[in-house]
């Protein structure tokens, strides 16, 4: 299982996403307070359940190596107890649904003037554009007079 970002954790931790935002934080609260099983025999390495990073991330949602810190406790969780990597997985689902302004939108426009519709943004849908020819291009005049595009060998 992939790691759950540690921008969407901070993002949650911190309210965002209004109501969906909140129940994905109760969920993942109740997730981790679930008692921790391991897999396989004895009890291994003493590890975090992921509560006490959680409660601290809670406390300052904004501290990126808090969220870090919870991020990395659930993957180890997860490696070691299955019930709770398939909850996880199952949660981690649910979560995308939540916009929490998490990745990174770098627009670019080069190579001249655009003739058309230009959009700059993130996760459109729907999209139809309808556009005209663009208009004939500009021809130069030498010294002489002469259209350069009428003296191209």
């Amino acid at each position: 299982m992939d790691p759950v970002s540690v921008g969407l954790l901070a993002a949650l931790a911190g309210g965002a996403g209004g109501e969906v935002g909140r129940q994905a934080w109760a969920g993942l609260t109740a997730l981790v307070r679930r008692p921790f099983r391991r897999d396989g025999p004895g009890q291994g390495p003493v590890v975090s359940s992921g509560e006490p990073e959680l409660v601290r991330l809670a406390g300052d949602p904004g501290d990126q190596g808090r969220a870090q810190a919870l991020s990395t406790a659930l993957a180890v969780r997860a490696a070691l107890d299955e019930d709770f990597r398939t909850g996880l997985a199952a949660w981690a689902e649910q979560a995308k649904l939540v916009r929490t302004g998490d990745g990174a939108v770098t627009n670019t426009v080069s190579g001249g003037t655009q003739y058309g519709p230009v959009v700059q943004g993130r996760d459109f849908s729907n999209l139809t554009f309808t556009g005209t020819s663009p208009p004939p291009r500009p021809t130069s005049v030498d010294a002489a007079g002469d259209n350069a595009a009428d003296s191209a060998p």
